[in-house]
């Protein structure tokens, strides 16, 4: 059997998207779940955040709200950080990425790999560091002649990278037979345009939101998180007309948990948002109401790579430091002999 001709992208920003769906047999210890993942991190940025980050400068060259003399200012715990960076040197426009201390030193060194500038905040307004890298893009916007803030919380072209690319690919590919979708969210643009798509499509599927304990999305209370991209310390705008089904709450534990069982079973490296939604998955479905995803096909948007975690979800010294969980225990978790808890579920009302 010979191999289909590959094809070939005019420039960078033409491979984004059509990312791989992979069925994960080992994960749940069970085979009554179908189990498929959108693996994200085969965006060439390496992430989800690929689509949106180029479909925001996209449509701002398209509308004229920018020139190629403009410089781009963003607030990013790292992936779209990532995103905006490749897509502003392909254009050849100056980006400059407001970070706070939680960012990955990876995600910061691959900005600046790829030519865009840093900006540190480094303490929080009302213990909320997005508050103060919002500030700061304010005031650099103020400063700056000639700048332009594509504000991924309140830009309806990000959910629209996911309502024609991200959701529009797992439908086309499964041919609309799933029952239940699982997103991170965090500026909810993902969630937002897979659900706006499977409404108009007259779809079936339930979606369920998997948000950090100590995010305020979805009526949540605010508190300390230590995993980046999961979560948000006040509600973004996208997220005031976002509807779901469900929510699903994980605390950062789950979300390391998470990994490393896909690291161990299935041989993936995924990042800390897409661990929490794996652990999602599999806590509901064992915990008591649990036979709903019994002879189901679920499908999980896994975000990004555990490669920019090697240093915190990954390391086991962080985990104790900051979770404080031992390896021991952890050991047990990942294997699935120790209980965590089941994940929170709550009813949110359209």
């Amino acid at each position: 059997m010979f191999a289909t001709q590959p094809m070939i992208h005019n420039g960078v920003l033409d491979a984004i998207g059509h990312t791989p769906l992979i069925r994960l047999r080992r994960y749940l210890d069970r085979n009554d779940i179908d189990l498929i993942v959108k693996f994200e991190a085969a965006n060439p940025g390496g992430s989800a955040k690929d689509r949106p980050a180029k479909n925001m400068i996209d449509v701002a060259l398209a509308r004229r709200q920018i020139t190629h003399q403009s410089t781009i200012i963003e607030s990013s715990s790292g992936n779209m950080g990532i995103g905006l960076a490749q897509a502003c040197r392909y254009h050849g426009l100056p980006f400059i990425c407001v970070v706070d201390p939680r960012a990955q030193q990876q995600n910061i060194r691959m900005i600046e790999a790829l030519g865009g500038t840093i900006e540190y905040v480094h303490t929080p307004i009302e213990g909320d560091f997005l508050k103060a890298r919002l500030a700061r893009v304010c005031q650099l916007l103020e400063r700056i002649p000639n700048s332009y803030w594509p504000n991924q919380y309140a830009n309806v072209a990000n959910p629209e990278a996911h309502f024609h690319g991200t959701i529009a690919e797992i439908d086309q590919a499964l041919g609309g037979q799933f029952d239940a979708l699982f997103v991170a969210t965090s500026s909810t643009g993902t969630i937002q345009g897979c659900q706006e798509y499977l409404r108009m499509r007259g779809r079936d599927a339930k979606v369920y939101a998997v948000d950090a304990e100590g995010s305020v999305l979805f009526g949540g209370s605010h508190g300390p998180r230590q995993i980046p991209g999961l979560g948000a310390g006040r509600v973004p705008p996208l997220a005031k007309s976002t509807c779901v089904d469900r929510v699903l709450r994980v605390d950062d534990l789950q979300c390391v948990v998470g990994c490393r069982r896909a690291a161990e079973r299935e041989a993936m490296l995924v990042g800390g948002s897409a661990g929490g939604v794996l652990e999602a998955i599999r806590e509901l479905g064992n915990g008591p109401r649990g036979n709903g995803l019994r002879g189901k096909r679920c499908v999980a948007v896994l975000h990004d790579s555990g490669c920019r975690y090697l240093d915190t979800v990954f390391n086991d010294r962080w985990v104790e430091t900051n979770l404080h969980c031992s390896p021991e225990r952890l050991r047990s978790l990942i294997q699935g002999t120790q209980t965590n808890r089941v994940a929170q579920l709550e009813e949110v009302v359209s």
